[in-house]
């Protein structure tokens, strides 16, 4: 049996897509790709479907705003089989732009924690009456803590 010459191999669909053979494997076990087993005399192959270099980009992209691969997965595979709701993806990532923003404000917080932390820090170092106990450590700490 001739193989189908359009269907990639991993390397080469790695190579194609600008990533690694090891994100293709996890990409295809977690069901993002579409693959197809071969036998080759004992060995067995993973063919790649010439998609996936469409649909590695589009994993990348998703990831770069947010989203998980758990998330990416039914949005992708709804894209490709022509069942993609827009409703629904304008809900989705409306849902992801409040959990980011949510997540902006946590950092904003813990800078101003970080940058008051290391204001003190700096006075405590200029103060030589200043002695260093682990009370003192604990109290300079516990703004950081929830």
């Amino acid at each position: 049996m001739v193989p189908d010459k359009s269907f990639l191999l991993i390397g080469t669909l790695a190579t194609r897509a600008n990533t690694t053979k090891d994100t293709v494997r996890h990409y295809d076990q977690l069901g993002l790709l579409k693959s197809r087993k071969r036998q080759a005399g004992s060995r067995l192959y993973t063919e790649f479907h010439p998609e996936c270099i469409e649909r590695i980009e589009l994993i990348k992209s998703a990831q770069a705003i947010g989203f998980t691969l758990t998330e990416i997965k039914d949005s992708l595979n709804d894209y490709y089989d022509g069942h993609l709701d827009l409703n629904e993806q304008l809900i989705i990532t409306q849902q992801k732009l409040e959990q980011v923003k949510k997540q902006q404000a946590n950092i904003n917080r813990m800078v101003e924690l970080l940058t008051e932390r290391i204001a003190t820090l700096e006075r405590m170092k200029t103060d030589n009456s200043y002695k260093h106990t682990v009370k003192d450590c604990k109290n300079q700490i516990s703004p950081l803590l929830p």
